[in-house]
Protein backbone atom coordinates (compact mmCIF):
# COMPACT_ATOMS: atom_id res chain seq x y z
CA UNK A 1 0.00 0.00 0.00
CA UNK A 2 1.43 3.43 -0.93
CA UNK A 3 2.56 5.39 2.12
CA UNK A 4 0.50 8.44 1.19
CA UNK A 5 -2.65 6.35 0.71
CA UNK A 6 -2.10 4.60 4.04
CA UNK A 7 -1.72 7.97 5.75
CA UNK A 8 -5.04 9.08 4.26
CA UNK A 9 -6.84 5.92 5.30
CA UNK A 10 -5.48 6.10 8.83
CA UNK A 11 -6.56 9.71 9.08
CA UNK A 12 -10.03 9.00 7.72
CA UNK A 13 -10.54 6.15 10.15
CA UNK A 14 -10.91 3.59 7.39
CA UNK A 15 -8.00 1.44 8.51
CA UNK A 16 -6.08 0.79 11.70
CA UNK A 17 -2.39 0.20 11.02
CA UNK A 18 -2.47 -1.72 7.73
CA UNK A 19 -5.56 -3.80 8.58
CA UNK A 20 -8.84 -2.55 7.02
CA UNK A 21 -11.67 -1.88 9.43
CA UNK A 22 -14.93 -3.71 8.94
CA UNK A 23 -17.76 -1.22 8.83
CA UNK A 24 -19.82 -3.38 11.18
CA UNK A 25 -17.26 -2.84 13.93
CA UNK A 26 -16.83 0.93 13.58
CA UNK A 27 -19.99 2.93 13.16
CA UNK A 28 -19.80 6.67 12.60
CA UNK A 29 -22.52 9.04 13.73
CA UNK A 30 -22.11 12.03 11.45
CA UNK A 31 -21.97 15.56 12.78
CA UNK A 32 -24.59 16.82 10.37
CA UNK A 33 -23.70 20.49 10.47
CA UNK A 34 -19.97 19.93 10.09
CA UNK A 35 -20.36 17.15 7.56
CA UNK A 36 -22.72 19.17 5.37
CA UNK A 37 -20.28 22.08 5.42
CA UNK A 38 -17.69 19.62 4.15
CA UNK A 39 -19.94 18.23 1.39
CA UNK A 40 -21.60 21.46 0.32
CA UNK A 41 -18.47 22.63 -1.45
CA UNK A 42 -19.47 20.10 -4.09
CA UNK A 43 -23.10 19.13 -3.81
CA UNK A 44 -24.57 22.65 -3.57
CA UNK A 45 -23.15 23.33 -7.01
CA UNK A 46 -24.88 20.35 -8.69
CA UNK A 47 -27.40 21.53 -11.28
CA UNK A 48 -29.76 18.66 -12.08
CA UNK A 49 -31.44 20.60 -14.88
CA UNK A 50 -28.07 20.90 -16.61
CA UNK A 51 -27.65 17.13 -16.24
CA UNK A 52 -31.16 16.54 -17.59
CA UNK A 53 -30.30 18.63 -20.65
CA UNK A 54 -27.21 16.48 -21.28
CA UNK A 55 -29.41 13.39 -21.22
CA UNK A 56 -31.92 15.02 -23.57
CA UNK A 57 -29.21 15.79 -26.13
CA UNK A 58 -27.43 12.44 -25.85
CA UNK A 59 -30.65 10.40 -26.12
CA UNK A 60 -31.97 12.06 -29.26
CA UNK A 61 -30.48 9.17 -31.26
CA UNK A 62 -29.04 5.72 -30.50
CA UNK A 63 -25.31 5.67 -29.72
CA UNK A 64 -24.38 2.10 -30.60
CA UNK A 65 -20.61 1.62 -30.56
CA UNK A 66 -18.98 2.05 -33.95
CA UNK A 67 -21.79 4.17 -35.39
CA UNK A 68 -22.10 7.83 -36.31
CA UNK A 69 -24.40 8.26 -33.33
CA UNK A 70 -21.64 7.23 -30.95
CA UNK A 71 -19.09 9.44 -32.71
CA UNK A 72 -21.35 12.49 -32.36
CA UNK A 73 -21.84 11.74 -28.66
CA UNK A 74 -18.06 11.46 -28.21
CA UNK A 75 -17.54 14.86 -29.80
CA UNK A 76 -20.22 16.38 -27.58
CA UNK A 77 -18.62 14.95 -24.43
CA UNK A 78 -15.16 16.11 -25.52
CA UNK A 79 -16.43 19.62 -26.20
CA UNK A 80 -18.07 19.75 -22.77
CA UNK A 81 -14.92 18.62 -20.97
CA UNK A 82 -12.83 21.15 -22.87
CA UNK A 83 -15.29 23.94 -22.10
CA UNK A 84 -14.60 23.26 -18.42
CA UNK A 85 -10.88 23.73 -19.06
CA UNK A 86 -9.71 20.11 -19.11
CA UNK A 87 -7.01 18.53 -21.20
CA UNK A 88 -9.12 15.93 -22.99
CA UNK A 89 -8.10 12.83 -24.93
CA UNK A 90 -10.18 10.81 -27.36
CA UNK A 91 -8.81 7.27 -27.24
CA UNK A 92 -9.85 5.17 -30.27
CA UNK A 93 -9.83 1.39 -30.16
CA UNK A 94 -10.90 -1.43 -32.44
CA UNK A 95 -13.49 -4.04 -31.61
CA UNK A 96 -15.01 -6.84 -33.62
CA UNK A 97 -18.70 -7.03 -34.36
CA UNK A 98 -20.74 -9.59 -36.19
CA UNK A 99 -21.98 -8.61 -39.64
CA UNK A 100 -24.90 -10.76 -40.71
CA UNK A 101 -24.19 -10.30 -44.41
CA UNK A 102 -27.20 -11.22 -46.50
CA UNK A 103 -29.69 -13.90 -45.52
CA UNK A 104 -32.66 -14.93 -47.66
CA UNK A 105 -35.46 -17.49 -47.56
CA UNK A 106 -37.67 -18.84 -50.32
CA UNK A 107 -40.83 -20.84 -49.59
CA UNK A 108 -42.03 -23.33 -52.21
CA UNK A 109 -39.85 -21.52 -54.75
CA UNK A 110 -41.32 -18.10 -53.94
CA UNK A 111 -39.19 -15.43 -52.31
CA UNK A 112 -40.04 -14.83 -48.65
CA UNK A 113 -41.38 -11.29 -48.31
CA UNK A 114 -40.52 -10.76 -44.64
CA UNK A 115 -37.36 -9.42 -43.03
CA UNK A 116 -34.64 -12.02 -42.36
CA UNK A 117 -31.92 -11.55 -39.72
CA UNK A 118 -28.81 -13.74 -39.56
CA UNK A 119 -27.93 -15.29 -36.20
CA UNK A 120 -24.60 -14.12 -34.81
CA UNK A 121 -22.13 -16.89 -35.55
CA UNK A 122 -24.12 -18.48 -38.38
CA UNK A 123 -22.12 -20.20 -41.09
CA UNK A 124 -22.34 -19.09 -44.72
CA UNK A 125 -24.09 -21.70 -46.83
CA UNK A 126 -27.29 -22.45 -48.72
CA UNK A 127 -29.60 -25.40 -47.97
CA UNK A 128 -32.82 -26.58 -49.56
CA UNK A 129 -35.07 -28.90 -47.57
CA UNK A 130 -38.60 -29.45 -46.22
CA UNK A 131 -39.63 -27.23 -43.31
CA UNK A 132 -40.48 -28.91 -39.99
CA UNK A 133 -42.09 -27.09 -37.03
CA UNK A 134 -40.62 -28.25 -33.71
CA UNK A 135 -42.31 -25.88 -31.25
CA UNK A 136 -39.84 -24.50 -28.72
CA UNK A 137 -37.13 -26.92 -29.83
CA UNK A 138 -37.19 -28.98 -26.63
CA UNK A 139 -35.50 -32.42 -26.81
CA UNK A 140 -38.87 -34.18 -26.94
CA UNK A 141 -40.08 -31.88 -29.75
CA UNK A 142 -36.94 -32.03 -31.91
CA UNK A 143 -36.90 -35.75 -32.66
CA UNK A 144 -35.89 -37.86 -35.65
CA UNK A 145 -38.57 -36.28 -37.84
CA UNK A 146 -36.34 -33.21 -38.21
CA UNK A 147 -33.56 -35.16 -39.95
CA UNK A 148 -32.65 -33.61 -43.29
CA UNK A 149 -35.06 -30.72 -42.74
CA UNK A 150 -34.97 -27.03 -41.85
CA UNK A 151 -36.30 -26.61 -38.31
CA UNK A 152 -38.88 -23.90 -37.66
CA UNK A 153 -38.60 -22.98 -33.95
CA UNK A 154 -40.41 -20.59 -31.63
CA UNK A 155 -38.19 -18.51 -29.35
CA UNK A 156 -38.51 -18.87 -25.58
CA UNK A 157 -37.94 -21.15 -22.54
CA UNK A 158 -34.67 -22.63 -23.81
CA UNK A 159 -31.41 -20.95 -24.82
CA UNK A 160 -30.46 -20.40 -28.44
CA UNK A 161 -27.64 -22.86 -27.94
CA UNK A 162 -29.95 -25.60 -26.69
CA UNK A 163 -32.55 -25.09 -29.39
CA UNK A 164 -30.01 -25.22 -32.22
CA UNK A 165 -28.14 -28.12 -30.62
CA UNK A 166 -31.29 -30.19 -30.14
CA UNK A 167 -32.34 -30.00 -33.78
CA UNK A 168 -28.80 -30.28 -35.14
CA UNK A 169 -28.12 -33.47 -33.18
CA UNK A 170 -31.22 -34.96 -34.78
CA UNK A 171 -30.03 -34.12 -38.27
CA UNK A 172 -31.56 -30.73 -39.07
CA UNK A 173 -29.78 -28.83 -41.83
CA UNK A 174 -30.91 -25.31 -40.94
CA UNK A 175 -32.86 -23.18 -38.45
CA UNK A 176 -35.55 -20.52 -38.91
CA UNK A 177 -36.68 -19.03 -35.59
CA UNK A 178 -39.47 -16.59 -34.74
CA UNK A 179 -40.21 -14.61 -31.59
CA UNK A 180 -42.36 -15.87 -28.74
CA UNK A 181 -45.59 -14.34 -27.52
CA UNK A 182 -45.19 -10.72 -26.49
CA UNK A 183 -41.86 -10.33 -28.27
CA UNK A 184 -41.38 -8.14 -31.33
CA UNK A 185 -38.84 -7.77 -34.10
CA UNK A 186 -36.35 -10.31 -35.35
CA UNK A 187 -32.91 -9.04 -34.30
CA UNK A 188 -31.91 -11.92 -32.08
CA UNK A 189 -30.10 -15.24 -32.11
CA UNK A 190 -26.67 -16.83 -31.67
CA UNK A 191 -25.03 -20.01 -32.84
CA UNK A 192 -21.93 -21.35 -31.14
CA UNK A 193 -18.74 -23.24 -32.02
CA UNK A 194 -19.58 -26.53 -33.66
CA UNK A 195 -23.12 -25.52 -34.62
CA UNK A 196 -22.38 -25.57 -38.32
CA UNK A 197 -25.83 -25.09 -39.81
CA UNK A 198 -27.28 -21.79 -41.10
CA UNK A 199 -29.62 -20.04 -38.68
CA UNK A 200 -31.82 -16.99 -39.16
CA UNK A 201 -34.63 -15.11 -37.39
CA UNK A 202 -37.95 -13.86 -38.74
CA UNK A 203 -40.78 -11.93 -37.08
CA UNK A 204 -43.41 -13.68 -34.99
CA UNK A 205 -46.27 -13.01 -37.39
CA UNK A 206 -44.35 -14.52 -40.32
CA UNK A 207 -43.41 -17.55 -38.23
CA UNK A 208 -47.02 -18.20 -37.21
CA UNK A 209 -48.09 -18.00 -40.85
CA UNK A 210 -45.59 -20.75 -41.69
CA UNK A 211 -46.87 -22.84 -38.78
CA UNK A 212 -50.40 -22.58 -40.19
CA UNK A 213 -49.26 -23.49 -43.71
CA UNK A 214 -47.55 -26.60 -42.41
CA UNK A 215 -50.89 -27.82 -41.05
CA UNK A 216 -52.33 -28.09 -44.56
CA UNK A 217 -49.44 -28.50 -46.97
CA UNK A 218 -45.84 -29.57 -47.34
CA UNK A 219 -43.54 -26.60 -47.30
CA UNK A 220 -40.10 -26.64 -48.90
CA UNK A 221 -37.66 -23.90 -48.04
CA UNK A 222 -34.35 -22.63 -49.32
CA UNK A 223 -32.26 -20.90 -46.67
CA UNK A 224 -29.18 -18.95 -47.72
CA UNK A 225 -26.64 -17.03 -45.62
CA UNK A 226 -23.90 -15.11 -47.47
CA UNK A 227 -21.03 -12.83 -46.40
CA UNK A 228 -21.70 -13.18 -42.66
CA UNK A 229 -18.73 -12.82 -40.32
CA UNK A 230 -16.85 -10.56 -37.91
CA UNK A 231 -15.78 -7.10 -39.02
CA UNK A 232 -13.55 -4.49 -37.35
CA UNK A 233 -15.17 -1.32 -36.04
CA UNK A 234 -13.84 1.68 -34.14
CA UNK A 235 -15.15 3.00 -30.85
CA UNK A 236 -13.76 5.62 -28.47
CA UNK A 237 -13.05 6.45 -24.85
CA UNK A 238 -13.04 10.09 -23.71
CA UNK A 239 -10.70 11.02 -20.85
CA UNK A 240 -10.49 14.42 -19.14
CA UNK A 241 -7.75 14.95 -16.56
CA UNK A 242 -7.67 17.43 -13.67
CA UNK A 243 -4.21 17.95 -12.27
CA UNK A 244 -3.89 18.40 -8.50
CA UNK A 245 -2.75 21.63 -6.87
CA UNK A 246 0.99 21.83 -7.54
CA UNK A 247 1.91 22.46 -3.91
CA UNK A 248 -0.41 19.79 -2.49
CA UNK A 249 0.00 16.90 -4.95
CA UNK A 250 -0.05 13.64 -2.97
CA UNK A 251 0.45 11.40 -6.02
CA UNK A 252 -2.99 9.78 -5.83
CA UNK A 253 -5.40 9.26 -8.75
CA UNK A 254 -9.18 8.89 -8.52
CA UNK A 255 -11.28 7.91 -11.55
CA UNK A 256 -14.95 8.66 -12.21
CA UNK A 257 -16.56 6.90 -15.16
CA UNK A 258 -19.67 6.03 -17.18
CA UNK A 259 -20.25 4.51 -20.62
CA UNK A 260 -21.58 6.62 -23.47
CA UNK A 261 -22.67 3.90 -25.92
CA UNK A 262 -26.21 2.52 -26.09
CA UNK A 263 -27.68 -0.68 -27.47
CA UNK A 264 -28.69 -0.80 -31.13
CA UNK A 265 -31.95 1.05 -31.68
CA UNK A 266 -32.09 2.27 -28.10
CA UNK A 267 -31.92 5.97 -27.15
CA UNK A 268 -30.22 4.98 -23.89
CA UNK A 269 -31.49 7.86 -21.75
CA UNK A 270 -30.89 5.95 -18.54
CA UNK A 271 -28.38 3.45 -20.00
CA UNK A 272 -26.13 5.32 -19.80
CA UNK A 273 -26.67 8.95 -20.75
CA UNK A 274 -27.64 9.37 -17.09
CA UNK A 275 -24.20 8.23 -15.94
CA UNK A 276 -22.50 10.43 -18.52
CA UNK A 277 -24.47 13.44 -17.30
CA UNK A 278 -23.25 12.79 -13.74
CA UNK A 279 -19.64 12.50 -14.90
CA UNK A 280 -19.95 15.76 -16.84
CA UNK A 281 -21.57 17.53 -13.90
CA UNK A 282 -18.91 16.44 -11.42
CA UNK A 283 -16.20 17.38 -13.90
CA UNK A 284 -17.66 20.86 -14.24
CA UNK A 285 -17.88 21.32 -10.47
CA UNK A 286 -14.44 19.94 -9.74
CA UNK A 287 -12.75 21.94 -12.51
CA UNK A 288 -12.20 24.93 -10.20
CA UNK A 289 -12.28 23.06 -6.90
CA UNK A 290 -8.79 22.65 -5.41
CA UNK A 291 -7.71 19.04 -4.89
CA UNK A 292 -4.54 17.28 -3.83
CA UNK A 293 -5.44 14.31 -6.04
CA UNK A 294 -5.41 13.83 -9.80
CA UNK A 295 -8.97 13.29 -11.04
CA UNK A 296 -9.74 11.48 -14.26
CA UNK A 297 -13.25 11.83 -15.66
CA UNK A 298 -13.95 9.33 -18.41
CA UNK A 299 -16.67 7.88 -20.60
CA UNK A 300 -16.20 4.52 -22.25
CA UNK A 301 -17.28 3.16 -25.62
CA UNK A 302 -18.44 -0.37 -26.47
CA UNK A 303 -19.58 -1.24 -22.95
CA UNK A 304 -22.58 -2.93 -24.52
CA UNK A 305 -20.22 -5.04 -26.67
CA UNK A 306 -18.53 -6.60 -23.64
CA UNK A 307 -16.85 -3.76 -21.68
CA UNK A 308 -14.42 -3.36 -24.57
CA UNK A 309 -13.62 0.32 -24.00
CA UNK A 310 -12.95 0.06 -20.27
CA UNK A 311 -10.85 -3.07 -20.77
CA UNK A 312 -8.84 -1.19 -23.40
CA UNK A 313 -8.31 1.83 -21.17
CA UNK A 314 -7.40 -0.27 -18.12
CA UNK A 315 -4.87 -2.18 -20.21
CA UNK A 316 -3.08 1.09 -21.08
CA UNK A 317 -2.46 2.02 -17.44
CA UNK A 318 1.14 1.66 -16.33
CA UNK A 319 1.98 -0.19 -13.13
CA UNK A 320 2.80 3.17 -11.57
CA UNK A 321 -0.64 4.53 -12.48
CA UNK A 322 -2.31 1.42 -11.09
CA UNK A 323 -0.34 1.73 -7.85
CA UNK A 324 -1.36 5.39 -7.48
CA UNK A 325 -5.04 4.90 -8.34
CA UNK A 326 -6.92 4.64 -5.07
CA UNK A 327 -10.42 4.25 -6.45
CA UNK A 328 -12.65 3.97 -9.52
CA UNK A 329 -16.27 5.17 -9.23
CA UNK A 330 -18.47 3.84 -12.06
CA UNK A 331 -21.98 5.20 -12.64
CA UNK A 332 -24.33 3.20 -14.84
CA UNK A 333 -28.09 3.76 -15.13
CA UNK A 334 -28.41 6.22 -12.26
CA UNK A 335 -31.58 8.08 -13.27
CA UNK A 336 -34.50 5.76 -13.93
CA UNK A 337 -37.71 6.62 -12.10
CA UNK A 338 -38.85 2.99 -12.37
CA UNK A 339 -35.74 1.15 -11.16
CA UNK A 340 -35.13 0.12 -7.55
CA UNK A 341 -32.93 1.71 -4.91
CA UNK A 342 -29.28 2.71 -5.24
CA UNK A 343 -26.71 0.00 -4.53
CA UNK A 344 -22.93 -0.28 -4.88
CA UNK A 345 -21.79 -3.46 -6.63
CA UNK A 346 -18.27 -4.89 -6.49
CA UNK A 347 -17.15 -7.81 -8.66
CA UNK A 348 -16.13 -9.95 -5.66
CA UNK A 349 -18.87 -8.88 -3.26
CA UNK A 350 -16.34 -7.40 -0.84
CA UNK A 351 -16.16 -3.89 0.59
CA UNK A 352 -13.36 -1.63 -0.55
CA UNK A 353 -12.32 2.01 -0.24
CA UNK A 354 -14.86 3.11 -2.88
CA UNK A 355 -17.79 1.46 -1.11
CA UNK A 356 -16.57 2.75 2.27
CA UNK A 357 -16.49 6.29 0.92
CA UNK A 358 -19.80 5.83 -0.89
CA UNK A 359 -21.59 4.51 2.19
CA UNK A 360 -20.21 7.32 4.36
CA UNK A 361 -21.19 9.95 1.79
CA UNK A 362 -24.67 8.45 1.54
CA UNK A 363 -25.09 8.69 5.31
CA UNK A 364 -24.18 12.37 5.16
CA UNK A 365 -26.20 13.54 2.17
CA UNK A 366 -29.08 11.03 1.82
CA UNK A 367 -29.00 7.60 3.46
CA UNK A 368 -26.53 4.76 3.83
CA UNK A 369 -26.04 2.86 0.56
CA UNK A 370 -25.75 -0.92 0.79
CA UNK A 371 -23.43 -3.03 -1.36
CA UNK A 372 -23.69 -6.27 -3.33
CA UNK A 373 -21.89 -8.42 -5.87
CA UNK A 374 -22.08 -7.95 -9.64
CA UNK A 375 -19.78 -7.64 -12.61
CA UNK A 376 -21.29 -6.70 -15.99
CA UNK A 377 -20.13 -3.08 -16.08
CA UNK A 378 -17.03 -0.98 -16.50
CA UNK A 379 -15.82 -1.29 -12.90
CA UNK A 380 -14.66 -4.85 -13.66
CA UNK A 381 -11.46 -4.14 -15.67
CA UNK A 382 -10.19 -1.81 -12.94
CA UNK A 383 -10.93 -4.33 -10.21
CA UNK A 384 -9.04 -6.94 -12.22
CA UNK A 385 -6.00 -4.67 -12.23
CA UNK A 386 -6.12 -4.38 -8.46
CA UNK A 387 -7.82 -0.98 -8.22
CA UNK A 388 -10.64 -0.56 -5.66
CA UNK A 389 -13.75 -0.12 -7.83
CA UNK A 390 -17.51 -0.13 -7.46
CA UNK A 391 -20.57 0.30 -9.64
CA UNK A 392 -23.25 2.78 -8.54
CA UNK A 393 -26.59 1.70 -10.00
CA UNK A 394 -30.28 1.35 -9.15
CA UNK A 395 -31.57 -2.20 -8.88
CA UNK A 396 -33.69 -4.04 -9.80
CA UNK A 397 -33.63 -2.50 -13.26
CA UNK A 398 -36.56 -0.82 -14.94
CA UNK A 399 -38.84 -2.80 -17.33
CA UNK A 400 -37.57 -0.95 -20.43
CA UNK A 401 -33.91 -1.72 -19.89
CA UNK A 402 -32.19 -2.21 -23.28
CA UNK A 403 -35.30 -1.21 -25.22
CA UNK A 404 -36.46 1.67 -27.44
CA UNK A 405 -38.55 2.83 -24.46
CA UNK A 406 -35.43 3.92 -22.49
CA UNK A 407 -36.34 7.56 -23.10
CA UNK A 408 -35.98 10.94 -21.42
CA UNK A 409 -39.47 10.91 -19.91
CA UNK A 410 -38.46 7.94 -17.70
CA UNK A 411 -35.68 9.91 -15.98
CA UNK A 412 -36.09 10.92 -12.33
CA UNK A 413 -34.31 14.16 -11.50
CA UNK A 414 -34.44 13.24 -7.81
CA UNK A 415 -32.54 9.98 -8.34
CA UNK A 416 -30.09 11.67 -10.67
CA UNK A 417 -29.40 14.38 -8.10
CA UNK A 418 -29.00 11.93 -5.22
CA UNK A 419 -26.45 9.68 -6.93
CA UNK A 420 -24.41 12.63 -8.16
CA UNK A 421 -24.38 14.10 -4.65
CA UNK A 422 -23.25 10.82 -3.10
CA UNK A 423 -20.49 10.14 -5.62
CA UNK A 424 -19.42 13.78 -5.60
CA UNK A 425 -19.19 13.86 -1.80
CA UNK A 426 -17.30 10.56 -1.75
CA UNK A 427 -14.79 11.70 -4.37
CA UNK A 428 -14.27 15.04 -2.66
CA UNK A 429 -13.64 13.37 0.68
CA UNK A 430 -10.56 11.68 -0.75
CA UNK A 431 -9.51 14.46 -3.14
CA UNK A 432 -9.88 17.56 -0.98
CA UNK A 433 -6.66 19.48 -0.33
CA UNK A 434 -6.34 18.62 3.36
CA UNK A 435 -5.90 14.90 2.68
CA UNK A 436 -3.98 12.86 3.59
CA UNK A 437 -3.75 14.93 6.80
CA UNK A 438 -7.45 14.65 7.68
CA UNK A 439 -6.64 14.48 11.38
CA UNK A 440 -5.90 18.22 11.16
CA UNK A 441 -9.16 19.04 9.40
CA UNK A 442 -12.23 20.48 11.06
CA UNK A 443 -14.27 17.67 9.55
CA UNK A 444 -13.06 14.11 9.29
CA UNK A 445 -15.95 11.82 8.35
CA UNK A 446 -15.49 8.25 9.52
CA UNK A 447 -16.84 4.91 8.35
CA UNK A 448 -20.48 3.92 8.70
CA UNK A 449 -22.30 0.63 9.12
CA UNK A 450 -23.47 -0.73 5.77
CA UNK A 451 -24.61 -4.22 4.89
CA UNK A 452 -24.37 -6.71 2.06
CA UNK A 453 -27.56 -6.80 -0.03
CA UNK A 454 -28.06 -9.91 -2.16
CA UNK A 455 -30.16 -7.92 -4.59
CA UNK A 456 -30.61 -8.98 -8.23
CA UNK A 457 -29.92 -6.56 -11.04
Amino acid sequence: MPKKLLTFLLAAGLVVSSVPLTATAYEHTPNKNADHAFDNKVIKKIDVNRMYNHIALLSENPREAGTQGEYEAVQYIKDEFESYGYDTEIQPFTFQEWDGGTSTISINSQEFSGDVHTFNGSINTSVEAPLEYVGLGAPEEAGSEVKGKIALIERGTYTFYDKVQNVMENGAVGVIMFNGEGQSGNHFGYTYDGQDIPAVAIKREAGLELVERLKTEEVNATLTVEDAGPIDKTSYNVIATKEPHKKKDNGQIVMIGAHHDSVAGGPGANDDASGVSAVLELAKIMAKTPTDTELRFMTFGAEEKGLVGSYHYASTLSEDEVERTVGHFQMDMVGSRDAGELIMFTPDGQKNLVTDLGAAAGARVAEVVEYGQLGRSDHVPFFQRGIPAALFIHAPLEPWYHSPQDTLDKISKEKLQEVTEIVGAAVYQIARPDTPALENAAVAPGPVHYKFDDRPL
